[in-house]
């Protein structure tokens, strides 16, 4: 007699193939996931490394924080500039030759106090683009662990979180502005400086002065430590220049304003800035306006221009167009800086100023 043959349902052949391609497809996808998370593509980071999440795609940061780490880290860099002037054991060389001819000078300060303010600000936002004037090697890195404090100066000023898009944001780090006169020990020109832009707008700038411990900061549409004089002279206007091309703008200066027009010759753009501003510091000069001629880095510039925007100021080119604070490290147009005075008449009567930078 034959065997009774078994006969299966198609419906329930289906079925279970379904269910088998199912417990397949989630024994698969958690062998992936294991995979990725080893290599550090997706999860935990790998091995349970500590340290400060960076922001995905999308994600946020907030700018009361990256105030308060911009102030920590020129402090810092500032202790390194100041440590290294009293040793007197610069280790000067040049990088070369700037447009102007002369040595673009390199000392320990520049490059301890870089390695100090970048991996700060890098441990504290390892998403965000950071540039700044000194090489960073890989060899030298450090990490620089933010204590997630912000100062009680800030909290009263910035009262609330302002959280940005990462990808938006680009810090330019100036680790030490003035390097010809710290050679010289011309010290009260030095300043270390920090700026943070988004979408190529400064929204906040710090600039720290070593040899005396004072520090700027303001953030536009939050608060300041910082604040204009009370009056400013528009007529027979005190301006600060570069002391390398001083008699180029006094030319034009006395021609445009008259024989009271004042002419200081100083060094550093962090400088400059503050002495257009209140600064209770006995050995900061005032000024009126400030005006460079030639091409000049985005580091040294942007936050004095982040400040003075914040306190109502102007800092544009030459012709009155605003720095966008992306791209290429430098500006052709020169820069004229103003605060509590009419900027674009006062643009209108510089015409020729432009040409002789170029």
């Amino acid at each position: 007699m034959a065997p009774m043959g078994i006969r299966l349902s198609p419906l329930g052949v289906a079925v279970f193939c379904l269910l088998g391609l199912g417990v397949l497809y989630h024994l698969y996808s958690g062998f992936l996931a294991g995979r990725f998370s080893l290599f550090g593509l997706g999860g935990e980071p790998a091995g349970g490394a500590a340290g400060p999440p960076a922001a995905a795609d999308g994600g946020t940061v907030d700018l009361r924080e990256m105030l308060a780490v911009s102030v920590l880290a020129a402090v810092r860099g500032g202790d390194e500039v100041r440590r290294v002037r009293e040793s007197n054991v610069l280790h000067e060389k040049s990088k070369g030759k700037t447009r102007e001819g002369a040595d673009d000078k390199m000392t320990s300060g520049d490059v301890l106090s870089n390695r100090k303010m970048f991996y700060l600000l890098k441990t504290a936002f390892p998403s965000v683009q950071i540039n700044t004037e000194e090489h960073v090697d890989a060899a030298d890195q450090e990490v620089i662990l933010w204590d997630h404090k912000i100062p009680e100066d800030i909290l009263k000023e910035v009262t609330a979180p302002k959280e940005v898009p990462a990808e938006s944001v680009t810090v330019w780090i100036d680790p030490l502005d003035a390097t010809q006169e710290y050679t010289e020990d011309l010290r009260k020109y030095v300043t270390t400086m920090v700026c943070v832009a988004v979408n190529g707008k400064p929204v906040l700038g710090v600039i720290h002065k070593p040899f005396s411990e004072y520090t700027a900061w303001a953030m536009v549409d939050g608060g300041s430590n910082v604040k204009a004089r009370s009056s400013y002279n528009e007529k027979t206007p005190r301006i600060v220049v570069s002391r390398s091309h001083s008699g180029m703008v006094k030319q034009v200066a006395l021609q445009t304003f008259g024989n009271q027009t004042t002419i200081i010759p100083a060094g550093g753009a962090g400088y400059k800035v503050l002495a257009l501003l209140d600064v209770p510091d006995k050995s900061q000069e005032k000024a009126d306006l400030y005006i460079h001629v030639t091409y000049i880095k985005k580091w040294d510039i942007c936050a004095g221009n982040a400040i003075l925007k914040a306190l109502g100021g102007h800092m544009t080119t030459l012709s009155g167009e605003e720095i966008s604070y992306t791209g290429s490290d430098g500006i052709e147009g020169g820069l004229l800086a103003s605060i509590r005075m009419n900027h674009q008449a006062l643009v209108r009567k510089l015409p020729d100023l432009e040409k002789m930078g170029h």
